[in-house]
């Protein structure tokens, strides 16, 4: 098996790992299986090597051992809030969890972090009262609404 990629994520499952794959290729441009490799046909692969929206990753179907958790999550950044309530709405369906500051899990236990790109923007300007209200104003939402945030940026109290 020839790896396309110097560096990936891999991310752990226990034997679901292809049904995760294919979700999560269905929800992002440029995203694709690269390769898939297993020692016997009759099981789920091994090994899944894949692109998200341009960046490599790799499933490794290990069993229970090892599971997704929070210490690591799949960022992205939204170029609008239809992207945002897009991602958010396929994520959390069918048994993922909505949680606090842009968070969510999906699915199959893995966390996300779903970001409007205007959001990096707001948080490096100089305006430090400006800054203070949009994390004041993330810190009370779920999914993150770019339009609210601006407002707070852009509303002095």
């Amino acid at each position: 098996m020839e790896q396309t990629a110097k560096v990936r994520t891999c991310l752990g499952f226990n034997g679901n790992g292809t049904e995760a794959v294919d979700f999560y290729i269905s929800l992002l441009p440029d995203s694709y299986i690269e390769n898939s490799f297993g020692p016997n046909p009759e099981e789920p692969p091994l090994v899944i090597e894949f692109t998200l929206a341009g960046a490599p990753f790799m499933v490794l179907n290990a069993g229970p051992r090892y599971t997704p958790s929070e210490a690591a999550s799949i960022s992205v950044l939204t170029k609008d809030q239809k992207e945002t309530d897009h991602l958010w709405d396929a994520l959390t369906a069918k048994g993922g969890q909505a949680g606090p500051c842009g968070w969510l899990k999906d699915p199959f236990g893995v966390s996300w972090q779903i970001v409007p790109e205007l959001m990096p923007r707001l948080l490096s300007s100089p305006d430090k009262a400006a800054v203070a209200r949009t994390m004041n104003a993330m810190m009370q939402m779920g999914k993150l609404d770019g339009a609210a945030l601006q407002a707070a940026f852009n509303t002095p109290q």
